[in-house]
């Protein structure tokens, strides 16, 4: 095992082919001798390259529509043998077996097939078997193999060889480190397709994978360091965002823009504009208005002093009069799933302010998976995709709730959705006017939304908080009457909440000696 080791064989089996003649002319510029297979080959030897089929080397044609063609010895040979064994060189001197000193393969396109929406069997056929072996027995054999599995590392390979002569064995290392990643994350998402597609909540194994989109300069603290990796699922939002503008987004900036995004989703950009300012991935303003610049001035009014610093997302495409309102106060990141012109030009003068479009909004009720680390391992679940709509109430006092306290109690119990818990939503006209979230007791939040309320009243030079006459949204069941009873006192004329207490009768009870209107959903959206 030596530091440099000249290019003198290389095996060229790609399924994206971008930059492969210029790779290929390079590798031969070098005196490599190349060898490849189907397509790859056809494609090398097109250029006027001289270029070896696999099956000369083999003695075997392809066969079975491709499956079996570099599964052989003469390949895995020249891949894994240590060339500074004599037990190995004899045993590649018996058979013939030549080694490869740079391994390039990318495999078949089975993430995008399957995010193109293809049926199974395609899927199945776009599993690629030899090109996950071939990665794997070169990063193995790192001491005398250099393996790329993407025109990146070609590059990195052929500056290696310019500047040394051969690749060096610092550069192989990082090589097959990153091919064991590369096939973990091919085969993790193999698997959670295949779970999917058997409907299997709980598999013996869960693997997990990701491809680095972006190195960040720190996580939570300066302490910690921070990645931003992307699964490859269909899903608008940070993952598929274009950054128009501003610094370099952090790792809190990420996760606050995806609560703030995820957020405004629940609300169709086709029934209503709908902003929400998000700030330590809790909501501090959310409202749906005729226009993005009306929800956004609602939202604001919520609590004015939070936003400061906050993350705006919207459901519609960004135009001037939103950003012009936005820029009046310093705001950390703006997404939204387009722009206009002229809203970029407006920001163009706030140089530190993000500017994400994302090309869509995420589907609310699409299912998907949800992870969180614990010492030793992770929980997995499903993706809160639940949603209620006023078909979905059960009235439980006497006092029937108006069509409008049904709409706003709708409009509440989504913004819940996306509240840590404890939480506490005032709403009023498809507004929140008083959120609070994270605390230990229910009566707590109710307490602290209240509190917002007053704020906010004070802030804009209301006679009274937005509270009177609002209505209120538990993300869990109220398991004394005492939470209810803070929203009464807080002026709200309507309560939406699960149920599900064993004191649920008292509750009911406490609701209709204040007289309002209560109603229970079935459903719990508690988010830690």
């Amino acid at each position: 095992m030596t530091d440099i080791l000249p290019i003198k064989r290389a095996l060229i089996s790609v399924s994206d082919k971008t930059g492969l003649i210029e790779h290929a002319t390079a590798l031969a510029g070098l005196g490599a001798a190349l060898v490849s297979t189907g397509g790859t080959h056809a494609a090398i030897a097109k250029a006027g390259l001289k270029v070896e089929d696999v099956s000369s080397v083999t003695g075997f044609p392809e066969m079975m529509d491709g499956r079996v063609k570099t599964l052989h010895p003469k390949v895995h040979g020249g891949l894994l043998a240590l060339r500074d064994n004599a037990e190995h060189a004899a045993a590649m001197k018996e058979h013939g077996i030549e080694g490869f000193d740079v391994l390039y393969v990318n495999l078949y396109p089975f993430e995008a097939t399957v995010a193109r929406g293809a049926d199974f069997e395609t899927c199945i056929e776009n599993i690629d078997i030899g090109g996950p072996a071939m990665i794997r027995a070169a990063a193995k054999n790192y001491g005398f193999i250099a393996v790329a599995t993407d025109a990146e590392d070609m590059e990195a390979i052929l500056a290696d060889a310019k500047a040394h002569g051969g690749t060096t064995m610092a550069l192989r290392k990082k090589l097959a480190a990153k091919a064991f990643a590369r096939t973990g994350a091919y085969d993790a998402a193999i698997s959670t397709w295949y779970a999917d597609r058997l409907e299997d909540k709980a598999p013996a194994y869960r693997a997990l994978g990701g491809k680095l989109k972006q190195s960040l300069r720190y996580g939570e603290n300066p302490h910690q360091s921070a990645a931003f990796y992307v699964t490859g699922e269909q899903r608008f939002g940070v993952a598929t965002a274009k950054q128009l503008q501003g610094k370099e987004l952090s790792y809190n900036n990420l996760n606050d823009t995806d609560a703030a995004f995820e957020l405004v989703a629940e609300f169709d950009p086709k029934q209503s504009a709908a902003v929400a300012i998000i700030k330590h991935a809790n909501p501090c303003g959310v409202a749906e208005g005729a226009t993005l610049l009306e929800a956004y001035q609602r939202a604001l009014e919520c609590d004015s002093v939070s936003a400061f610093g906050g993350i705006v997302a919207l459901n519609r495409r960004l135009d001037k009069a939103a950003a012009e309102a936005i820029a009046e106060i310093f705001t950390e990141v703006v997404i939204a799933p387009e722009a206009d012109e002229d809203a970029v030009a407006v920001f163009a003068k706030k140089k530190n302010l993000r500017l994400l479009v994302t090309g869509g909004l995420p589907d609310p009720a699409a299912p998907g998976l949800f992870v969180k680390t614990v010492a030793g391992g992770f929980l997995a679940q499903s993706r809160d995709n639940g949603r209620v709509g006023a078909s979905d109430l059960k009235i439980v006092t006497k006092k029937q709730p108006t069509p409008q306290q049904i709409a706003d109690m709708i409009f509440a119990f989504k913004v819940a959705k996306h509240v840590k818990s404890n939480a506490i939503i005032y709403a009023k006209d498809g507004a929140t006017v008083g959120i609070g979230a994270g605390q230990m007791s229910r009566v707590d939040s109710a307490r602290v939304a209240r509190r917002k309320a007053e704020d906010a009243a004070h802030a804009n030079g209301w006679s009274d908080p937005k509270t009177i006459g609002s209505v209120c949204a538990s993300d869990a069941f109220f398991p004394f009457p005492d939470g209810l009873l803070q929203a009464v006192q807080a002026g709200s004329t309507a309560v939406i909440q699960p149920g599900g207490s064993i004191r649920d009768d008292e509750v009911i009870k406490a609701a209709d000696e204040a007289e309002i209107a209560m109603v229970f959903t079935g459903m719990r959206h508690f988010r830690h």
